[in-house]
């Protein structure tokens, strides 16, 4: 039997994939250390609905090549059910929280000019989207500069089969690859240049097109998987005066889909903290002005806001675009035209004409309640007192 994991119940027994460090069994790595086995690479994968650029790692010290499997369900890449699954155990014997490996997939793949059919094991992977281990490594057999960060696709089979043009792709700086891999796994606000036709998106495009107003603007990024906004960051300092507001710009304008609308929400910590709310938070679909935030504050301290500073939330969400109706009669209710407090009183339906009783008595009432029990006695105190 595998190893229980995660509390669940034992697997079947798999085949396992042993994860080491095969790094120095290529001839051009036999001088890397432990920390600098790996580069960042910017690929296109082309699932089934879309197309996705995507920055990989290339991992010598991965003796598969994985992809995350909520990359798949995302953009439509179709997955394979395996022939044999098998689980996942790191170096140490201990089982990967990554499998087990129950699909793969197949998806055609760009790494600049070099094209190719990537097969693909199909994982939840914690950090990274794509992982080209030493399958693809041994496949292409490229040359890689880890100091200048270059890989260049010299084998007989990518200049037979894969490359357009230039054989050379360049990595990317981790930390920059790994902030783009994160708005691309947790946002659907997707940075575009200019609309989808002439006169805007169709009905049909889902996206949130961001525009940057100045150079130094941020996009509007998710802090979890399940986060409902997307963090808004001010574009400039800006002091929100005691018992006042202030207007904060963002720098960036939006376009919005097809019978949706931009609601500008409060950050619980602001809020909680520093007792910040926001006002006027309601941006239409058809406006492309930069995105501003009216901050209001409550308390009796000024605030600072500065530059970067993440300032409120925006939320996508769906409206109701049909037109109303002009009528002479509505449709009789239970309810009816009370309003203004009315639902929390109950009425004994089978007493007609009978005014609403509170649903609990008040304080007069449950003293008065006790008087029918307890004797009375001699006070001096006022009789409304009880």
């Amino acid at each position: 039997m595998s190893p229980v994991r995660d509390g669940l119940r034992d697997r079947p027994e798999r085949k396992p994939i042993i994860t080491e460090n095969y790094y120095a069994a290529l001839n051009y790595t036999d001088t890397l250390e432990n920390d600098n086995d790996h580069s960042m690479v910017k690929i296109q994968l082309h699932g089934g609905k879309e197309s996705v650029t995507i920055n990989a790692m290339i991992d010598s010290g991965a003796t598969e090549d994985f992809i995350d499997r909520e990359v798949c369900n995302k953009h439509g890449i179709k997955m394979i059910k395996a022939k044999h699954p098998r689980e996942i155990y790191l170096a140490d014997g201990k089982p990967s929280a990554m499998g087990p490996v129950t699909h793969i997939t197949k998806v055609p793949m760009d790494i600049s000019s070099h094209r190719e059919l990537a097969t693909f094991q199909v994982v939840n992977l914690q950090n990274h989207e794509v992982i080209l281990g030493m399958p693809w490594l041994r496949e292409h057999n490229p040359t890689i500069d880890w100091n200048d960060k270059r890989i260049t696709f010299n084998s007989e089979r990518c200049t037979t089969w894969c490359l357009k043009d230039s054989p050379v792709a360049y990595a990317v700086p981790e930390d920059k690859a790994l902030e783009d891999n994160l708005f691309t796994r947790f946002s659907k606000v997707q940075a575009k240049e200019g609309p989808t036709t002439k006169n805007g998106p169709t009905a049909n495009d889902q996206s949130v097109r961001v525009k940057k107003l100045s150079a130094d603007a941020r996009v509007p990024m998710k802090g979890t998987a399940r986060a409902a906004g997307h963090d808004l960051y001010a574009n400039e300092g800006t002091d929100v005066p005691a018992r006042g507001q202030a207007i904060v710009g963002t720098g960036i304008a939006i376009g919005l889909p097809h019978n949706t609308y931009g609601r500008i929400a409060l950050r619980s910590s602001l809020a909680v903290k520093h007792r910040l709310t926001t006002n006027a938070g309601v941006i239409d679909s058809d406006y492309r002005g930069e995105v501003k935030v009216v901050l209001a504050n409550l308390g009796d301290q000024p605030y600072r806001v500065e530059k970067r500073d993440r300032i409120a939330q925006l939320i996508v969400e769906n409206i109701d675009n049909r037109e109303l109706q002009e009528v002479t009669q509505l449709d009789d209710t239970e309810r009816g035209d009370q309003g203004f407090g009315s639902s929390n009183t109950t009425m004994d339906p089978r007493v007609k004409g009978q005014k609403a009783k509170p649903k609990s008595g008040n304080q007069r009432d449950i003293g008065k309640s006790f008087r029918t029990v307890l004797p009375k006695r001699r006070t001096n105190r006022h009789p409304e007192m009880g």
